[in-house]
């Protein structure tokens, strides 16, 4: 067990003094804070691709193997975004006689899997400032069994993770959120703080199984997509810096 798995008691939040002490510390204006309605969450649940793993190597892999440009690429992706259709319709857009699926093996080759070029500058000081104030943190996103262990290699500081793979169903299947749920043993989905980039595979599906929801906006989904008007966000985020601080108040 490294030391970002050393697990916490959830319910064992730092005495007030001393988060107060460690906001004066990150000269945290309280003014700026959100106000959303009922308790602070105990538990706050990051999805992978877009929030703590940026995925340009990802796309741009596919690009080369499809032969076409990483501008292409991501223009025809932003397309299909915004028109709501799945990314998987861009690979019969760019090489219409290539069956994509194909590739899988060796793309995965040349990706190498994940490596520390690839998570975010704000996610490790991120989870570990929430879990030194308290909040129980997860990992959990539509990802191959294949990523848990490379998760675990990159020392991202956590007390749960799970892929899709291994929960047996993925986004935005309510099931994916009841499985986390179980898995942290959070008593009611209100506990429970999803942390996603998408609207339509993270926050919408999550806001309804009852969870709180912090939408970040980066990536191409972040950027593209928009919330229907009776969708309910606690917290719009466009970087995981702020996020502690701002749970930190919430929780008062």
């Amino acid at each position: 067990m490294t030391t970002s798995e050393i697990p916490i008691d959830p319910s064992a939040a730092p005495p007030p003094d001393a988060v107060d002490d460690h906001l004066r510390e990150l000269d945290f204006d309280p003014a700026a804070a959100p106000d959303p309605e009922g308790p602070a969450p105990r538990t706050v649940i990051f999805d992978v691709g877009e929030v703590l793993v940026d995925e340009t190597r990802v796309w741009s892999i596919w690009a080369d193997l499809l032969g076409v440009s990483s501008l292409t690429f991501a223009s025809v992706l932003g397309a299909a975004i915004s028109q709501g259709e799945d990314h998987h319709v861009v690979f019969p857009h760019l090489a219409p006689n290539v069956e994509w699926q194909e590739f899988v093996d060796e793309h995965e080759r040349r990706f190498g899997g994940l490596q520390d070029v690839d998570v975010y500058a704000d996610a490790r000081p991120c989870l570990q400032e929430l879990r030194d104030l308290g909040f129980e943190v997860g990992i959990a996103g539509n990802q191959p069994a294949i990523r848990t262990a490379q998760l675990r290699r990159l020392d991202l500081p956590h007390d749960v993770l799970i892929t899709s793979e291994e929960l047996g169903s993925e986004k935005p299947d309510l099931a994916f959120f009841a499985a986390v749920l179980e898995l942290v043993g959070a008593a009611e989905p209100a506990d429970v703080l999803y942390v996603g980039d998408r609207i339509d595979n993270d926050i919408e599906p999550a806001a309804r199984f009852g969870m709180r929801t912090c939408w970040l906006r980066r990536g191409p989904w972040g950027h593209l997509q928009e919330p229907p008007d009776d969708l309910d966000i606690d917290l719009v985020l466009e970087g995981l810096g702020e996020l502690p601080l701002l749970l930190a108040e919430w929780r008062g």
